[in-house]
């Protein structure tokens, strides 16, 4: 497959008919290169906080409610996209409304129509102090045309079990969609990133917001690039890595992943971290 994962610049809109423009150009861009899976970063959705004016989007709790009143709208606009163009995407995640509360949600959409998601499992300090968001609902594995993918939001990647379960359900691919407003922050996620393609012998995704939009107050800097990991192990790079964009430059990064690839490393691996038995660590 060819994958396209995303730096991707936030926008304040006008109308939802330019944040539809928007969405359909990077869309078909990354089709058009012949991408079959497309990676939008976390919280990207929060730019559509700007159609509810600047009041709003100056307001992380005024953001928060605004961005879920689109998602669905946002969602639908995506897997007609994903249909149109034959692709797979997982959007731009963003708040959704789950009970009384909000949880941070990435949508999957697949060309043959069906939607599901991952919400976020682990949140940051800042999400649960001052976004008011909480834990949603548990991993999923998603069995799709391009294999098993599992998907880990941002501060989620820094998690080894996180990943572990994943891949001890058979997952071969891993998405990880950032929002990272410091350099640290961004590294911090791609060592995460790198370490479960490391110790799980799988293809890791990582997409970023890039760029400053003052005018969103909940996302106005931004650090990151697009990063397409594997394990340093035969017939991946000895670096373990696969394709990197370029710091805070928009666009997308381009890579070609076999996964079969992955089922000989596991199958045959120089080292074998993923098959390792877990053992209780005894202290004295």
């Amino acid at each position: 497959m060819k994958i396209a994962t995303s730096a991707y610049p936030l926008s304040f809109f006008p109308s939802w008919a330019a944040y539809a423009a928007k969405i359909s150009a990077w869309v078909s861009d990354a089709a058009a290169a012949g991408a079959d899976l497309l990676v939008f970063p976390e919280y990207g959705a929060m730019e559509l906080a700007s159609l509810a004016g600047e009041t709003a989007a100056g307001d992380v709790k005024g953001s928060v409610i605004a961005v879920a009143d689109l998602m669905d709208k946002a969602v639908d606009l995506h897997a007609e996209l994903a249909r149109t163009h034959g692709v797979h995407i997982l959007m731009a995640s963003g708040p959704a409304r789950l009970g009384g509360t909000f949880v941070n949600r990435a949508w999957f959409l697949a060309p043959n129509g069906e939607k599901s998601f991952q919400d976020k499992q682990i949140m940051t300090r800042f999400e649960r102090e001052d976004w008011g968001i909480a834990p949603g609902e548990g991993l999923r594995v998603f069995d799709t045309a391009l294999g098993r993918i599992g998907i880990l939001i941002c501060y989620d990647s820094e998690f080894p079990l996180l990943g572990r379960a994943l891949a001890e359900t058979g997952v071969e691919l891993l998405l990880v969609p950032s929002c990272t407003e410091a350099l640290e922050g961004y590294w911090r996620v791609r060592i995460g990133a790198m370490a479960r393609a490391l110790e799980n012998q799988c293809v890791a995704v990582m997409s970023s917001i890039v760029g400053e939009e003052p005018r969103l107050f909940a996302v106005e800097e931004n650090t990151g690039k697009g990063g397409i990991f594997g394990p340093p192990d035969k017939g991946f790079p000895p670096t373990g890595v696969i394709a990197e964009g370029t710091l805070n430059h928009p666009g997308w990064t381009y890579a070609e992943v076999d996964l079969a690839h992955i089922r000989e490393v596991r199958a045959e691996p120089h080292s074998a971290p993923s098959r390792s038995k877990r053992k209780r660590l005894r202290f004295r």
